[in-house]
């Protein structure tokens, strides 16, 4: 369906006058805070300048003529005083946080959704995400407008403004392709061509290669490269000369000449085309202030071209705009190859100023040098974006259904997840009908099986499954259908953990909440850990499965096996990171968990565990393939809050108590058994069951300040799991993976502890094998508890 018309221009002399506007307030936003703001720190404040100057036509192209309130955007990142200028323009941002930018409370150094006040669609900062996440939203909004009860879902265009050196991130070829898979459609990306980064001048010919990328994935490419004064010089007499001229002037000479200004430019146009009569006087017949303002008119530097490219697109497909542009257009810093993150000094500022016909005194009014400031008030209350205000929509809380699990002998974590969905794939309770799952090419072996065969995968049109329709028998019944809900995506964790991110934050963008779940081999979380990181700081909601995890993947060798994941769960914000050993566990955090994806409230920490759960977040589960001996029907529930708060004593220690075995995950048996075998010498051994140490950390901290602040009975639930122990206790603790995970559980009351894990790539073998080699079996931690007790008695003797 298309769901685009053609936007005219409304009126090309105020988006003239919102362009000027726009200029100066971004430019003079960052030069107060580097040249006027009193500093503390001595450093630059820095804040883009020229990659600003470079965006503003098409920004005021896009915003205030071609956008309709349903439409998204990722701003690039510096882009973002542009941006945050046009908000305060329609009095969306306030001067004192203007005035305090890249400071702490003020507008951020890069758009952001959590902290910025303005109306940020998506966060960028982190290059290249921004742009790839849109292409994953227009996904998710085929998906939400695909079911019955999303069918009153907004469905508006979602648009990346990019800057053309982000083209190098891969992640935005990985999405390309997952587009083209998923036929995707109301996507822009608007490349903002200035040709210079960072470093130095955009390769040569560098585009005409991302041309063709783009072109065999189905994107429409609109090159927008002459401004309305070049297009109208080009049909004067010679003007087919001067065309062809820029046309093949290098991109670092076309820089260069921009810098040196119009004398620079006359001499060079008439050293290489020579007199050739008419275009000789179609040079002559402008100043060199004239003539700088035609050779740097490029398409993407005219808000009139720009707003006429727009306007001409009428159909859904993907389309990237490639507007070549000047960096730093319109400031006295044009073109120059330091001018990425090179500011205006004082001198260039105040002539620049006396140029842009601000007064003194008048640099934060929106409306200095406006002519008619009712005229253009009047003409800013009716652009279409706008006009209904901030476009962040709510939907409301799914209630989560009981979620229980037969009593298996064995099972393994991995299984009890499978189990988990599958069972809520088998009701019609509202949670499930909003369930998405999703996995890089490993749906079948995560478990996730079961759910996609009851649940069938997405796709806006139907396919069939050749296997059911010639009868060949398949434990994978892979039928694509609209109703489907599991998005199949191809080994690529970036893309696994932007589309997280884009249906995470569903509820916001669309109005329609859902319950995003990915899978993926554990070890390849940190593939996508930029995505993950990114998802999060957006405030993405959506639980991530990572399994199977460990050197407990035993066969599988080092490649497979994951060491450091649990401490990314500890170390990354917006996060819950979990990992049970049980499955009755399991069961007890996932429906937790569903419930905690979807709060947003605020206010005081829960002073039972300090942990600041109100607000939600997303979580992370670590699970493996090895099926383990389960406890059997428990009676007492404590378990149940302890699973949740991160911690229980599965075996609570006697008021003798000398030893301690805490662990996390598969390794139970094992702390288990030698539990038993310590046991039978000494009494009152206490076993620690970790399923977070995650939020066991977080607590642990949030009540340390708060006891900082003045509240000396604030104590977190580590705390008081191990308040009763004896001083002299020791702890041994156990983790299939970095031993660092537990080991801090000897500071919370000074107790003495020796951690166990792995700290090395594993090997090939049995789990046997590995938990010996690693250190981690029953045999170890007995060891260890043994060389523990000797210590003290030759310390004692």
């Amino acid at each position: 369906m298309n769901t685009q018309s053609t936007t005219p221009i409304t009126d090309i002399q105020q988006l003239k006058t919102v362009e000027q506007r726009l200029l100066w307030l971004s430019h003079w936003m960052i030069h107060h805070a580097n040249h006027v703001r009193p500093k503390a720190d001595g450093i630059k404040i820095g804040g883009h300048q020229a990659s600003s100057a470079s965006m503003v036509s098409i920004m005021t192209a896009l915003y205030f003529n071609t956008l309709k309130p349903e439409d998204r955007v990722a701003v690039k990142p510096h882009a973002s005083p542009i941006f945050h200028a046009m908000q305060y323009l329609m009095g969306n941002q306030t001067r004192e946080k203007m005035e305090n930018f890249r400071g702490f409370g003020g507008v951020q150094s890069y758009p952001s959704r959590t902290k910025d006040i303005d109306d940020v669609d998506f966060s960028t900062g982190s290059v290249g995400l921004g742009v790839a996440i849109t292409s994953f939203a227009s996904m998710i909004q085929d998906y939400i407008t695909a079911k019955p009860w999303g069918t009153d879902a907004p469905q508006g265009r979602m648009v990346a403004l990019v800057g053309d050196a982000e083209l190098d991130e891969g992640n935005i070829y990985e999405c390309l392709q997952e587009g083209w898979k998923n036929d995707l459609r109301n996507t822009w990306w608007i490349i903002d061509y200035n040709r210079q980064s960072l470093d130095g001048i955009v390769h040569e010919g560098l585009f005409e290669r991302v041309e063709k990328i783009f072109d065999a994935f189905g994107w429409d490419v609109v090159r927008v490269k002459h401004g309305v004064l070049q297009r109208a010089a080009f049909q004067e007499p010679g003007g087919d000369k001067l065309r062809d001229w820029i046309d093949a002037c290098p991109n670092q000479d076309y820089s260069a000449l921009t810098y040196m200004g119009g004398a620079i430019w006359r001499k060079r146009l008439m050293d290489d085309l020579g007199d050739q009569g008419d275009v000789t006087a179609l040079i002559d017949a402008r100043s060199d202030t004239e003539l700088a303002a035609l050779m740097e008119n490029l398409g993407g530097n005219c808000v009139e071209t720009m707003a006429e490219t727009f306007a001409s697109i009428t159909h859904d497909r993907p389309t990237c705009f490639l507007a070549y542009t000047i960096k730093g257009w319109g400031t006295p810093i044009a073109g120059h190859k330091d001018n990425h993150g090179g500011l205006m000094n004082k001198t260039q500022f105040t002539e620049w100023q006396a140029n842009m016909g601000v007064e003194t005194g008048a640099e934060w009014d929106p409306m200095a040098t406006v002519a008619d400031p009712a005229a253009l008030q009047a003409y800013l209350g009716q652009v279409p974006f706008f006009a209904n205000g901030p476009r962040r929509f709510h939907d409301a809380q799914l209630e989560v259904p009981a979620i229980e699990l037969s009593p298996d002998r064995e099972i393994s974590t991995q299984m009890a997840f499978g189990k988990v969905l599958d069972d809520l794939s088998k009701g019609d309770s509202d949670l499930a009908a909003r369930i998405v799952t999703t996995s890089p090419d490993v749906t079948g072996t995560t478990n996730l099986g079961p759910w996609v065969n009851r649940r069938k995968l997405f796709a806006r049109t139907a396919q069939a499954d050749a296997f059911i329709e010639h009868r060949i028998p398949s434990t994978a019944k892979w039928e694509f259908t609209p109703e489907g809900q599991h998005i199949e995506l191809g080994i690529a964790e970036m893309n696994l953990f932007l589309l997280l991110g884009a249906a995470g934050l569903s509820h916001s963008l669309f109005g329609k909440r859902l319950i995003p779940i990915g899978t993926v081999y554990d070890p390849f979380v940190c593939r996508g850990l930029d995505a993950l990181n990114y998802a999060c700081y957006q405030d993405a909601r959506f639980m991530i499965v990572g399994t199977p995890s460990g050197v407990t993947l035993a066969p599988e060798g080092g490649a497979h096996q994951s060491i450091g994941t649990p401490l990314i769960g500890m170390s990354q914000d917006g996060l819950a990171a979990f990992e049970p050993a049980f499955a009755d566990e399991l069961a007890v955090i996932m429906r937790w968990s569903f419930d905690y994806l979807q709060r947003d409230d605020e206010g005081d920490p829960d002073e039972r565990t300090w942990l600041r759960d109100e607000t939600g977040g997303s979580v992370y589960l670590r699970l493996t393939t090895n099926p383990i001996e389960q406890p059997g029907k428990r009676h007492d529930d404590a378990f149940r809050q302890g699973a949740i708060d991160g911690g229980y004593w599965l075996r609570k220690p006697g008021p003798n108590c000398d030893v301690v075995i805490a662990y996390q995950g598969a390794v139970a048996p094992e702390a288990i058994k030698a539990a038993g075998m310590i046991g039978e010498t000494r009494r009152d051994v206490g076993v620690l069951a970790v399923t977070s140490a995650d939020r066991l950390n977080a607590g642990l901290t949030a009540a340390q300040r708060a006891r900082s602040r003045g509240n000396v009975n604030a104590q977190s639930h580590v705390e008081h799991l191990m308040q009763d122990l004896p001083p002299h206790c020791k702890l041994v603790t156990v983790i299939d993976g970095h031993p660092a995970t537990l080991s801090w559980l000897g500071g919370v009351a000074g107790h003495q502890t020796i951690p166990l894990g792995v700290e090395h790539f594993g090997q090939t073998g049995t789990i046997g094998d590995l938990y010996r080699h690693h250190g981690i079996d029953a045999a170890a931690i007995v060891e260890k508890v043994a060389g523990l007790t000797q210590g003290r008695r030759v310390v004692s003797h």
